[in-house]
Formats: C-alpha cells, structure tokens, sequence
C-alpha cells in the first residue's frame, strides 16, 4: 500500500509522500474507510487506491491551471510559490476522506480533526514554523471544502473538491456493483468507461468523459457538476460527456458543463 505521483522535483512534496507512506497509522485509517465504504455501506471504493487516483488528478489539476497564469492562493496570500501550493493539494487529496474510518456521516468533519494532528507531525522535518501552520491550516480547508455544501475559498481547495469528484471511472464501481449493490450511485459510475484530463482551448483544463449509456449522466451532472459548480474553478474547467452507444446517440450524443 504506497501512493505514488510524479513529484517534478518538488522536493517537500515527494518528502510528504515519503512520510506518509511510511506511517502505519494513515495506512490504517484508509483501510477501515475502505471497510466502512464498500463492505458495510456498498459504496464506491474510498480505499488508498482512492486515495492515489485523486491525488494524481488533483496534481494534474492544479499544475495544468497554473501553467495558463491560474494563480495558487498560496502565492496570492502568503508569496508562496506553486511548489508549495502542490504540497498543499496533495495533502488535501491524501487527508480528504480519512473521517470515513469513522462514519460516512459528516466524514469531512472528522476528517479535520484526524488529520489536524497528523499532517503536522508529518510535516516536521519538512517544514519549520510558521510556514508549517499555514500549509496544515490550508489542507484542512481543502478538507472542509471538499464536502457537497463546502465552500472552498482557495484554488488549491477548489483542486481538491473537483479531483476528489473525477474519481469516476467504471472500475471504481465494479466491487459494489457486482457484489450486488445496484443503486444509482453504482449504475451511473458504471457507465464511465474513462475520464481524461488535458489542456483546454478556450479554459484551462478540459474534462472529457466517454459513457456507455446516459445513467451516467447522472454521475456527471448530479456529482461531478455539483462539485465543479461550487469550486471556484468554474470558468478555467470545461467537462465533454459523450455517450458512445449505438441505441442512445440520438438521444442525447454529448452533455455539457
């Protein structure tokens, strides 16, 4: 169980991801969310494999939005660089969900104060005060604002809550489908068959989903759509479902957000 990310030299990123995976103890948290997820509530998998798909798109975010002049909140308001925004998204997507070891119920909150602790152990030999302050006092905001009601007033926390929602694939959904779990939640992400993150024309980042029938428009305006809405990155990210099944093409052949 080892997350990894392309780090692009980012020295404290790759030192957070070292100590991270060498602490048994976030190991463990990621293990019971995923037990209290898929086993006992036949959700979608919110396991450390979660936990590495949003990390890796919530980098992919954040450095396809600073590389068209997006500016980081870090930089706006501390006069840190991107480097250290990345840390600050990274440990939002590797702290986002921990709370559900807990409960699925308010998890974000319990999220916070798992995490309020933790990340600032971690954070010890990388970071000295009061830079080690600002980026945990960060993440926990990405946490907060990652929730469906949250209101992220960072980029980096916007990053977080966009990326947590594009984990949507077909494969993400398949343990609870087939275990018998066939709510709407499971059907919708099971028609994803893949979700690709590239730069956009017009925006930043553009969002191009391939579907294999329209419950997973469900997925895409429901989940996704909501969580983009409420982000702050609404006018840097475009979204492009397309349906690529025979029998629906006339129906409704692309969605748009």
């Amino acid at each position: 169980m080892r997350v990894r990310a392309p780090t692009r030299g980012n020295r404290r990123l790759e030192q957070l991801l070292a100590a991270v995976n060498d602490d048994l103890q976030v190991k463990a948290w990621w293990h019971v969310s995923a037990v209290n997820a898929t086993r006992r509530l036949g959700m979608s998998d919110h396991s450390w494999v979660h936990i590495q798909i949003v990390l890796n798109i919530g980098l992919r975010l954040g450095r396809l939005l600073f590389r068209r002049g997006v500016t980081p909140s870090m930089t706006v308001d501390y006069g840190m660089s991107e480097r250290h925004a990345e840390v600050v998204i990274a440990a939002g997507c590797l702290f986002h969900c921990v709370g559900m070891s807990i409960d699925r119920e308010d998890h974000e909150r319990f999220s916070l104060f798992l995490t309020a602790d933790k990340l600032g152990e971690l954070l010890a030999g990388i970071y000295e005060e009061p830079e080690r302050t600002i980026i945990v006092s960060e993440t926990l905001h990405a946490i907060n604002g990652h929730r469906r009601k949250g209101a992220p007033r960072t980029v980096e926390a916007g990053i977080v809550r966009v990326a947590d929602a594009l984990d949507m694939a077909r494969g993400r959904s398949r343990v609870p489908f087939e275990a018998g779990h066939q709510n709407i939640h499971s059907l919708s992400a099971y028609a994803i068959e893949e979700v690709k993150i590239v730069p956009g024309r017009d925006r930043a980042v553009r969002v191009e989903i391939a579907m294999s029938n329209s419950a997973g428009i469900f997925q895409v305006d429901e989940l996704l759509a909501t969580k983009l809405r409420g982000s702050g990155l609404e006018q840097h990210i475009e979204v492009i479902a397309r349906i690529d099944a025979e029998h629906e093409q006339r129906l409704i052949p692309v969605f748009r957000i």
